[in-house]
């Protein structure tokens, strides 16, 4: 990464990820009409929050995905805290996330996995992270 990037994290589930990997690790899937907005995180704690807490109760699987973006392009786009300290994320318009991708510097990485454990309740999930 160069020194003109800056990380971010993009929680996903199982569809979205394998999406980006049809994109060869370089670019994030298009919104659905009913997501006009694209939202990466500015912390790896939180990206696990939404992996872990909703992404496997909605598909049964929840990815970490890290990856850099141009910080002369990302820096456009205003911090927003949805809740407690570590909840920051971007609000990229659905409409920009063509151009959002083109900044993106290097390849998409997962650093953490959550699989739900079939059959053991709604709190077994299998943590794994990834190297670096």
């Amino acid at each position: 990464m160069t020194s003109d990037a800056t990380v971010l994290y993009r929680p996903v589930g199982p569809k979205e990820l394998w999406l980006i990997q049809e994109a060869g690790w370089r670019a994030f899937p298009p919104r659905l009409p009913e997501q006009p907005i694209f939202y990466p995180v500015l912390n790896e704690e939180y990206a696990a929050q939404i992996a872990r807490d909703w992404n496997v109760r909605e598909s049964g699987a929840g990815f970490v995905t890290r990856f850099a973006v141009e910080t002369s392009y990302v820096s456009r786009f205003a911090v927003q805290n949805v809740g407690d300290r570590i909840h920051d994320e971007l609000w990229v318009p659905a409409e920009e996330l063509a151009v959002f991708n083109q900044h993106i510097v290097g390849p998409i990485a997962v650093v953490r996995s959550y699989l739900a454990v079939p059959g053991a309740g709604a709190q077994a999930v299998i943590t794994l992270r990834h190297p670096r």
